[in-house]
């Protein structure tokens, strides 16, 4: 058994030198952090650290060995190293263990969590948001029927309405909160750049184009002339069109058409259609465009996004940030908040590959407050990744905030078809209970939101007695004890005795 020690120690010790190296690296920037945010900025970076690393084989020794497999250690990275190592016979300081253990963490997440969304009524499921649609403007009684029915937070989407009917549903959710004596935080997303279709050429008076697959059509600037018999579609956002390069994907609607680039230009690019998903091959206004492939010069806080801000401050508890790519937007939008005195917490929306790569610098630029949230915003960031990838990028990006104590929103389409139709899918289901490793659940507009959020509950209730995050806890398995029960042996052991 000792020989089998002997390597495990080795390959141990090499990982905790290499987070050691991290942190002091790492050392200059975590001085820029809150200072209530210095332990989360060391694990992040010790994490990373680890992440660098193949450590299958040394997991699978781990495992046979009986010992922790550091599978479970996001939040305690270095402690769990020198944990294992502990119990592998090596001695450690006292002064070198570090501080951040698994009840630091939690401690630390939880705070959090409490300080971004509120006080949860029920603290074994995820706080749940509802976007709000226009109709909820001017129907107070359905607002309060979605806090009775477990809605602890309120999400006004800045991309529809306008400041006339924002003001009455921040009321209406104060009014509830107050009637109900149940917490409710007001949620402000800003609409960011918005880069939608416009039918420019032939369609045009229809309102829609006709495109088949390997089919050539042209994408433009929002306001070029075109002749009316080319098949031409705008794209609403300016300067958008210059930066794409022949070869680079063109999605629209969701991703229901995936085209390419075939020629670039000034002002306008020649696409092919690749692929249509749609049940009927039209082009619309008002879809939205996604460019994976493409380096875009575009500011991501918009004059629109920086109107809204005083209204912000005034009457919601967060603001969400959309299309944020790199550390110096949330920088910028940091100060902006901070302006004349006084922040709102940001949640920084993940829904760009630029911005999952990003990501570690996202969370530090972040931390430079003293809270702050992450939304992973499955509808544009599958379109961006490619739909085959969002189970496996939604993983990393809950690792990764867990790493930095960060709280999550887990958002789209949770229970959409539930929502729109009131009868649920077996897969979305099963995808409402991964939520239940988030802090949050989002969910959007619809006609059955309270159904939807009775069945989330219930969903949530249940699986959260499995699991904490991404580690699986062990509570009674009514299945076991059925089994038992119908074979007659007592939990301590033995047979039951058969009574009469």
């Amino acid at each position: 058994m000792r020989d089998s020690i002997i390597p495990l120690r080795q390959s141990l010790d090499q990982i905790l030198r290499k987070l050691l190296a991290a942190g002091r690296q790492g050392d200059p920037v975590v001085k820029t952090v809150h200072p209530d945010q210095r332990v989360s900025a060391v694990n992040l970076l010790h994490y990373l650290a680890l992440r660098r690393e193949d450590l299958r084989e040394l997991q699978d020794d781990l495992h046979d060995a009986g010992l922790s497999s550091l599978a479970s250690s996001e939040s305690h990275v270095l402690r769990q190293v020198q944990s294992v190592l502990q119990r592998l016979g090596a001695k450690i300081p006292a002064e070198d263990i570090s501080i951040c253990d698994d009840e630091t963490a939690s401690r630390l997440l939880g705070q959090r969590t409490r300080a971004l969304f509120g006080n949860k009524l029920n603290p074994h499921i995820p706080h749940l948001m509802v976007t709000f649609d226009t109709a909820l403007a001017g129907d107070y009684d359905a607002v309060k029927d979605l806090l009775l029915a477990g809605m602890s937070v309120a999400r006004i989407n800045c991309a529809h309405d306008g400041p006339k009917q924002w003001k009455r549903m921040v009321a209406h959710v104060r009014k509830a909160a107050r009637v109900t004596a149940r917490p409710c935080k007001v949620y402000l997303d800003l609409a960011g750049p918005k880069i939608r279709t416009v039918v420019l050429g032939k369609g045009r008076k229809k309102g829609r184009m006709k495109i088949g697959e390997d089919e050539l059509f042209w994408l433009s600037e929002p306001k070029a002339k075109v002749n009316e018999q080319e098949k031409v579609i705008g794209c609403t956002l300016p300067g958008v069109v210059n930066s794409l390069q022949a070869g680079d994907r063109v999605l629209f609607d969701d991703g229901l058409f995936e085209s390419v680039v075939v020629k670039s230009g000034v002002g306008r690019a020649q696409l092919r259609m690749l692929r249509v998903s749609a049940r009927k091959p039209f082009l619309k206004p008002e879809k939205g465009i996604n460019f994976p492939d493409s380096r875009l010069d575009i500011q991501c806080l918009t004059d629109f996004d920086r109107a809204v801000l005083p209204f912000a401050k005034e009457h919601a508890d967060i603001v969400g940030f959309s299309f944020v790519q790199k550390a110096d937007d949330v920088a910028e939008l940091q100060r902006l908040l901070h302006r004349d005195g006084g922040a709102i917490p940001l949640v920084l929306k993940i829904e760009t590959f630029e911005a999952v790569q990003n990501l570690p610098d996202l969370l530090l630029q972040g931390m430079k407050e003293p809270v702050f949230g992450v939304m992973i915003a499955r509808g544009d960031l599958a379109v961006e990744i490619g739909f085959e990838r969002l189970s496996e990028v939604q993983e990393e990006i809950l690792w990764i905030c867990e790493a930095a104590h960060v709280p999550v929103i887990w958002a789209t389409q949770v229970l959409e078809t539930l929502n729109k139709s009131g009868v649920a899918t077996r897969s979305e289901l099963t995808d409402a209970a991964r939520a239940g490793h988030a802090e949050c659940v989002m969910l959007n507009k619809g006609k059955h939101l309270l159904l939807v959020l009775a069945t989330l509950r219930n969903i949530l209730l249940r699986s959260g007695g499995h699991h904490l995050k991404k580690r699986y806890i062990f509570r009674p398995l009514a299945i076991a004890e059925h089994y038992f029960n119908k074979t007659g042996v007592k939990k301590g052991g033995g047979k039951k005795k058969n009574t009469p």
